[in-house]
Order: C-alpha cells, then sequence, then structure tokens
C-alpha cells in the first residue's frame, strides 16, 4: 500500500452553499437512481456511483463530530463547570455541536472492516474503528488529556427506503464519563431523514435523552422535523427543543430551544434568565482538515490511507478510475473474509471488545486513554 494520504476538508455550515453540493444538484444525480430501488428495501449494501460519494470515510464523519471544532472546546467545558446542573448543560451543549449537515443525496465510503481513524486537537484524542462489517458496526474512543474525560460510541445503522426519503435509524449507544467528576452520561441518538421530494433536503430528527444517575440530572431534546410547507419552500427549519429536570421529581429547570445550526438557549425557569448555550457559526464553521504530523506512525488501516486513491481520483472527478479503485479496495475486503472463512480465523478489532446482545451491540476499548495521534488539528 502506497504511503500517501488525502485528506478532505470536514464538512461545515459553509459547505452547504457548494454549487456541486447544492440539493438541487445533487438531486438530479440521483432521480435516475429511485426507480432502481423498490419501497421498503434495505439500503445498507447499495452501492453508489463515485458521483454520488464524499471523498471521505464514515468513520471519519465521526470523528469530524468530536475533533473537528473552531471555537471553544466544549468537551473540556464539561468538566470545567462546578455546579452539577451547568455540567449538564454543557453536555448538552456539546451533543448539540457534534450535530452536522448533511448533503442530499451524497454518502461516504462505507468503511472496510478493520479501518481506523485516528486525530488529535488539542488535548482531544479521537480514535474510531470499523468493529463489525455486516451489519455495519463502528466504535469511536475519545479522551481529553486535560480534564480526564472519556466518551465512547458503538454505532450502527439501519437505512430504510420510503419512496420519497430515506429514514435511517442509529443504533447504539453514547457514554460520556467526566472522571474527575465521577459522573455518567449516557446519551440517545438521533433519527436522520433523507427527503428527496416535493423538495430536497436532509435533517436530524427525534428524541435523544442525557441522563447522569450520579446527580440525579436528565436533559430531553427533541429534534424538530421540518413541515412538509417548509421542506416544499426549500426552507431548513432545524429547530430543537427540549428541557433539563431533575429525575426523580421531574423538577423541570431549564427550557432549551432554538436552531441547532444557528444558535441554542437556555432558559432558567427559575431566575426567568435567558442564555446562548451555544453557537453553530463559531463551532461548524471554517473547519480545518487534520495534518499529518508523522507519516511513519500513521497505521495501514488508516481511513485516508485505505481510501487515498479513490478520494484522489473523486477530487480530480476521474469518475472511471474512481470506480475503479473503489472496486480494488472491495475486493481486497472480499478476499480478506475468503481467506478466515478458509483458515477458520474469526475477526478480532484491534482497538475494541465487541460484544453482542441480542440485537444491540456493545464496544468498549481496553485502554483507558487514546494516545496521541500522528494527524493533528493545526489552527491557521
Amino acid at each position: 500500500m502506497r504511503r500517501h494520504l488525502v485528506l478532505a476538508k470536514p464538512f461545515s455550515l459553509e459547505d452547504e452553499k457548494d454549487s456541486e453540493l447544492t440539493a438541487s444538484s445533487v438531486i438530479r444525480k440521483i432521480l435516475s437512481l429511485i426507480k432502481t430501488v423498490r419501497p421498503g428495501s434495505d439500503l445498507t449494501n447499495f452501492q453508489l456511483p463515485p458521483q454520488l460519494i464524499l471523498p471521505r470515510s464514515r468513520l471519519q464523519c465521526y470523528g469530524e463530530m468530536i475533533y473537528s471544532f473552531g471555537g471553544q472546546d466544549l468537551l473540556g467545558e464539561c468538566s470545567r463547570r462546578n455546579l452539577p446542573v451547568e455540567r449538564l448543560k454543557s453536555v448538552v451543549t456539546w451533543n448539540i455541536s457534534t450535530l452536522r449537515p448533511v448533503v442530499v443525496g451524497m454518502s461516504p465510503y462505507n468503511p472496510v472492516l478493520g479501518e481506523t481513524h485516528h486525530v488529535s486537537n488539542g488535548y482531544i484524542n479521537v480514535l474510531t474503528e470499523q468493529v463489525v462489517h455486516h451489519p455495519p458496526v463502528s466504535a469511536l474512543h475519545a479522551t481529553h488529556e486535560k480534564e480526564k474525560i472519556d466518551v465512547t460510541w458503538c454505532q450502527y445503522f439501519t437505512p430504510k427506503f420510503r419512496g420519497a426519503y430515506v429514514d435511517v435509524e442509529v443504533n447504539g449507544k453514547r457514554v460520556m464519563k467526566l472522571l474527575h467528576r465521577k459522573e455518567t452520561y449516557e446519551m440517545d441518538q438521533p433519527r436522520l431523514i433523507m427527503r428527496f421530494l416535493p423538495a430536497p433536503g436532509a435533517h436530524w430528527a427525534g428524541k435523544v435523552k442525557i441522563k447522569c444517575p450520579e446527580t440525579d440530572l436528565e436533559a430531553e431534546l427533541h429534534l424538530i422535523s421540518d413541515s412538509f410547507i417548509e421542506r416544499f419552500r426549500g426552507n431548513n427549519n432545524r429547530s430543537i427543543k427540549g428541557k433539563i429536570f431533575e429525575s426523580s421529581s421531574g423538577n423541570q429547570l431549564y427550557n432549551i430551544y432554538g436552531h441547532w445550526d444557528r444558535t441554542v438557549m437556555a432558559k432558567n425557569l427559575k431566575t426567568g434568565e435567558v442564555e446562548v448555550i451555544y453557537n453553530a457559526k463559531e463551532n461548524i464553521t471554517g473547519l480545518n482538515p487534520p495534518t499529518v504530523k508523522n507519516l511513519q506512525e500513521v497505521m495501514e488501516s488508516e481511513s485516508t490511507m485505505v481510501w487515498s486513491e479513490v478520494s484522489e481520483r473523486i477530487l480530480k472527478k476521474d469518475w472511471e478510475r474512481a470506480r475503479e479503485a473503489k472496486i480494488l479496495v472491495e475486493e481486497k475486503q472480499r478476499e480478506a473474509l475468503k481467506q478466515r472463512e478458509t483458515s477458520g480465523e474469526s475477526w478480532v478489532p484491534k482497538h475494541f471488545s465487541v460484544v453482542k446482545n441480542g440485537k444491540d451491540w456493545d464496544c468498549s476499548p481496553p485502554q483507558p486513554t487514546v494516545p496521541r495521534a500522528p494527524l493533528v488539528i493545526t489552527e491557521k
């Protein structure tokens, strides 16, 4: 494998205006595909042509939710607050910051089994790994060196084609541990709706719960689906509403409201004070791609290494060679699977322990911290 990396820029708010990535441009590319897919079909293994692929792996997209930010270190802020309710409010803010725009009809690479993505930004170190291929299960471990914060995700999804839209159910749990505070926060994940008709658009929807047993505090967020009229007009609402309350008594402490791609406010129900707890423009605009600090330390399984030639061809719009390069990556994975089946070997993830319980998956890292990465985010 060649020692060459193609590091794609993280997708951010300002990129939605890119003429090639606007909904109207992309929708023309996918209309010809709709008639070949039946409503209710499982799209997990659906193969997209290179013209509809973003030059980055889904693992990178997951990692970017944590290591790519343009403003304040919101993860570290979760532990710096003194009062328990202020820490939960900071966890809510950080959770909202992981919501990113989605390009309608465009998709990142489906990670190959054993693929990894390892990046550092300041005190934050993030490592992701594709731990199961069928169904596709991704694991993430992030640690904050200074504030002693540990984040783990075990994530897998089921996309269903519903005729005019694709409904993506995101399964798995997210856990944040504030080790200095001896607090654990468990979080749900929202659903993703990708709509083609009557007007193209993508939005996060559903309910997200964040609960901390040690403090008896809980937050509930509702990501509001855009109305039919607003979708028809081509408007993106992206509104969010929620509350922070005591788990045992139900006593409500804060109202949360706003738009996750603009600003989100919190109103103290006791004092009436309103504060801006999240500003998307400050956090998810002007994002920088990772840079290579030490090429020799980059793992052969690194996403940007695995897909480097495919990404290079896509960026050059050399669609035929991009398709050929993508096929080579996938054929290599199938050949490795055949060899394991012949020898009777079972795949064992390198960085996570994986357990299946019924339909659910649980992924846990054996190492307490994520080491510094050879790929780093540097300020310009």
